[in-house]
């Protein structure tokens, strides 16, 4: 194995210091240690380092009472392309997930796991000399609409910081926010855009294949295993894995992926040889995670573990700003896409649209456009294109549902209520499959 170049390791204890050089020596040609931070500067100019690691805290009367924060933004201003792992103690993690918001690419918790050290401080530099390439490639056009509201700009802003890291990161929000679009986003602008992003979602798959699905299966391990096969972890090997709709996976099974992610590792069904992975994990969910904690629905360990780096997606109807700007971006794809020439939102429909509360968020007015578009012939779209449905208020009464069709959506929308947008407990609750659920709530515009 070829050795990386040089490393900077910054440090008050000189145990630590002998240890991690001790550690290290195989890896990195060159390891500079340090016990004062004061020295730092100097060391970046002069030596041509590939990433350091830093401490968050040291010794009073050693510095000038700046710590792990401070030091972090002096590197970045001399290198701000330079790959910082940050060395915390337990208690201090919430500091290192905030040094990761502001540019650092990830954190070790002391006492360190030696693997885990390695693995992580030869990704740095690996993603380091991918930066290098990355920047003489253009780069591909997004597809992800930030909007004016200044909840997005705070939004792009955090995840211009965090992508090119490889901190786990967990998209919560509504139904309809875009969490899986934001998920691509990520991958996009990180240092992992050449390799795929695969997607799983955690409702869809049955508990019977579970890790098969996930960790991948050997030949004769089960009835229906013709071939080895990889699972999607393995796919997403030097890539990123999303798990969609984490909140929905049965408790039994949490602590089989919490093994996966903790040892970045997997076993096949009918096999007992561990195969290591590379991934950048996000999952996402539109449910409480904290609050399943507190219920014992969901691992507190898992949920740390997922949780480095927390983004939260504003629904749509707490940011109005965005509402007419998004709909006038899909009004011009769906010209593009039915052949419809240009049509334009009229006034009355600007309002209309910006007054509703979009209970389905972004899918929902995505769908509302491209009905109205649909239908429309003389290239203004009018307050009459758009039709929603009646939200409910009360039980329904023989006056109040004229046709089955009314009845359904009654139904659909009370199950939404009820599961608190949990999909697969509507679907469940409701007696279909959740592709059945979401081509129902297409057809109304939910």
């Amino acid at each position: 194995m070829s050795k990386q170049g040089t490393i900077i390791v910054v440090d008050d204890n000189k145990g630590v210091l002998s240890a991690v050089k001790l550690l290290l020596k195989n890896h990195f040609e060159h390891i500079v240690t340090l016990p004062s931070p004061i020295t730092l500067p100097a060391a970046l100019r002069e030596e041509n380092a590939q990433v350091v690691l830093l401490d968050m805290n040291f010794s009073s009367g050693l510095n000038t009472g700046n710590e792990g924060l401070y030091w972090l933004h002096e590197i970045k201003k001399i290198h701000p392309s330079l790959p910082v792992v940050l060395f915390t103690a337990y208690a201090d993690i919430d500091l290192a997930v905030r040094g990761i918001k502001e540019g650092a690419t990830d954190f070790i918790v002391k006492p360190w796991d030696n693997t885990r050290l390695i693995e992580t401080l030869l990704s740095a530099c690996r993603n380091s000399s991918k930066n290098k390439k990355r920047a003489e490639v253009p780069k591909t056009v997004s597809s992800m609409y930030w909007g004016e509201s200044n909840a997005m700009k705070q939004l792009r802003t955090l995840i211009e910081k965090v992508a090119q890291t490889d901190a786990n990161i967990l998209i919560t929000g509504e139904n309809g926010t875009g969490k899986e679009m934001l998920a691509r986003e990520i991958h996009a602008l990180s240092n992992r855009y050449r390799r795929d992003m695969i997607t799983v979602d955690m409702g869809a798959i049955t508990e019977s294949l579970f890790e098969s699905e996930l960790f991948g299966h050997k030949k004769g391990s089960f009835t229906d295993a013709h071939t080895d096969r990889a699972g999607k972890f393995e796919a997403a090997h030097e890539g990123t894995l999303f798990l969609d709709e984490i909140g929905n996976l049965p408790y039994h099974l949490q602590s089989k992926l919490l093994t996966a992610i903790q040892s970045r590792s997997v076993v096949r069904v009918g096999s007992n040889e561990p195969i290591p992975v590379n991934i950048r994990l996000i999952c996402a969910t539109n449910c409480n995670l904290e609050e399943m904690v507190a219920k014992g629905k969901f691992r507190e360990d898992l949920l740390y573990r997922i949780n480095t780096i927390h983004i939260e997606i504003p629904p749509l109807r707490e940011r109005k700003e965005d509402i007419i700007p998004l709909a006038e971006r899909f009004i011009d794809r769906f010209c593009k896409q039915y052949d419809k020439g240009n049509i334009l939102l009229s006034t009355g429909a600007q309002e209309k649209l910006r007054t509703y509360p979009w209970y389905g968020n972004i899918r929902e007015l995505e769908h509302a456009v491209e009905k109205a578009v649909i239908i429309n012939e003389d290239g203004i779209l009018s307050e009459e294109h758009f039709h929603f449905p009646r939200k409910i208020a009360a039980p329904a009464t023989e006056t109040s549902v004229s046709t089955l069709e009314e009845m359904e959506l009654q139904m659909i929308q009370k199950a939404i209520e009820k599961c608190n947008g949990n999909l697969s407990a509507v679907a469940a609750q409701l007696g279909i499959t959740r592709q059945t659920l979401y081509n129902k709530m297409k057809k109304f515009g939910l």
